[in-house]
């Protein structure tokens, strides 16, 4: 984080050579210590800003920091080991994630603390990832997947039966998974047992648990994905679900322990929400660039996600998206550019010139690996823009979903590129007239079948939470 902030009594920052605070409960209150701890080994430093390239970079903004920090402190002071130190980042990526290097470096992506609804949930995650570092999962974990790569070896060079070869790495596979989600659950226990000792609600870790199961399932819906990965590193969510709630009540019957739901409400007001604006925008099925000018719309049925490298897109069934940005070689025609051999498996007679919005534009088609292709390369001032539509089952469907997307790329006016806003969390007073139906009409960037159940999800509504007129909420808006 850029910038820490202090708990008086209880936590300061340390800077760290990366500029990210050290949380410790033993640091003097009241100030900001800059000091320059030793160097961290370099290991540690690339893994360090690996994560955060892999994650959009660091997400900047004071008052989001300070009550992060004020969770982590509390945490801290209240843990198994209040001498240990540890550093937070928040990364400036929409996903849903946490998670914790050996170090004791923490990181939480900005979309999981839209999610939440109060400090209690968050604290909920941290501790979760804390008792990861404290219990060594990650030093475990590694040590039991280089025994199992080991074993995997030797069962391929002794094992001459090809399906008594395959049933032991399935073993040995699942043996692995196993032994993640028992550190799963123990960390889940571990987690509850700090919140409690920190004053926070206990329960919180269930409710946040099933809040993303909630939002996991809105997703899928939307996306229309299918099947599950029996090999998830994790347990099912209804068993750790029912665990987090035994665990909780150890300490009590639900209402005990603080929420702080209206103070870090306020502190997510203005927030980022879903995409940075250096990385275009997804509004329903379009797609748009404001710095770069440039945007497309999807067909019906497709999903976009934007991603650091690349957008993304799926029917959720035969069709597969990939769209990006390169620099084209300098004398070099789009046509030659099809031919250069970045296309595996090309067509060479379906590679064609034309135009797209006035643009020069060439297309080919491509067969590998019992894939199918439909590539389109557009030139947009100085960049070549790539459109890569992929599928296992091609049919006339494909071709129509290839030739509509790429067809509607175009340059946006100043107008169009002038109206780009990036969303942003942002927290309202319920009145007495509004409604769920009200509330959530005011989502903006969400499609229209998908704000009311947006809205429930960020706020935790549902039969047994309705909305309460003078309660906080948060809509998503520009």
């Amino acid at each position: 984080m850029a910038a820490c902030g202090l708990v008086a009594g209880l936590t300061a920052c340390v800077l760290t050579p990366t500029g990210d605070p050290i949380i410790t409960s033993s640091s003097p209150v009241n100030s900001i210590v800059a000091q320059e701890p030793a160097q961290a080994p370099s290991s540690e430093i690339r893994e360090h800003e690996r994560l955060i390239e892999a994650y959009g970079g660091v997400y900047s903004d004071p008052k989001v920091e300070r009550t992060v920090a004020r969770v982590v402190g509390r945490l801290v002071a209240a843990s198994d080991d209040p001498s240990r130190s540890y550093r937070i980042t928040i990364l400036n990526s929409p996903a849903i994630n946490a998670f914790a290097l050996p170090t004791g470096h923490l990181y939480i992506t900005r979309g999981l603390l839209a999610l939440a609804s109060d400090r209690s949930e968050v604290a909920a995650v941290i501790a979760h990832e804390m008792a990861h570092v404290t219990a060594q999962h990650a030093v475990a974990r590694q040590r039991r997947a280089q025994a199992i790569a080991v074993a995997n070896r030797v069962v391929s060079n002794m094992v001459r039966d090809s399906e008594a070869a395959q049933q032991a790495r399935e073993t040995t596979q699942l043996s692995l998974a196993r032994f993640s989600q028992d550190q799963e659950l123990e960390a889940d226990s571990v987690g509850v047992r700090t919140l409690a000792a920190a004053g926070f609600d206990p329960f919180a870790a269930s409710r946040f648990l099933s809040k993303m199961a909630r939002y996991a399932q809105l997703q899928s819906v939307s996306a229309g994905s299918k099947g599950l990965d029996f090999l998830s590193s994790h347990p099912s969510t209804p068993s750790r679900i029912e665990l987090a709630r035994r665990a909780a009540r150890q300490f009590g019957a639900p209402g005990i322990g603080e929420q702080e739901r209206d103070a870090y409400l306020n502190s997510l007001d203005g927030m980022l929400y879903g995409d940075d604006p250096r990385e275009g925008y997804v509004r329903g099925r379009q797609y748009l660039h404001a710095a770069l000018g440039i945007g497309f719309t999807v067909p019906p049925g497709f999903v976009l996600k934007n991603t650091p490298e690349a957008v993304l897109a799926t029917d959720g069934d035969r069709t597969a998206l990939r769209f990006d940005g390169v620099a084209l070689p300098e004398g070099m025609s789009l046509t030659d550019y099809l031919r250069s051999g970045w296309v595996k498996g090309l067509i060479e007679d379906s590679v064609r010139e034309e135009t797209i919005n006035g643009m020069p534009a060439a297309s080919a088609s491509a067969i590998a690996e019992g894939w199918s292709f439909r590539i389109g390369v557009v030139t947009a001032g100085s960049r070549v823009y790539r459109f890569i539509f992929a599928t296992s089952r091609p049919s006339g469907r494909f071709d129509t979903s290839f030739e509509e997307t790429f067809g509607s790329f175009s340059r946006l006016s100043r107008t169009e590129r002038n109206g780009l806003k990036p969303l942003r969390v942002r927290v309202v007073t319920v009145q007495p007239s509004d409604t769920v139906e009200s509330l959530s009409a005011r989502m903006q960037g969400v499609a229209s079948g998908e704000q009311r159940n947006l809205f429930e999800v960020l706020n935790g509504i549902d039969a047994d939470n309705p909305l309460v007129p003078g309660e906080l909420v948060k809509i998503v808006a520009d």
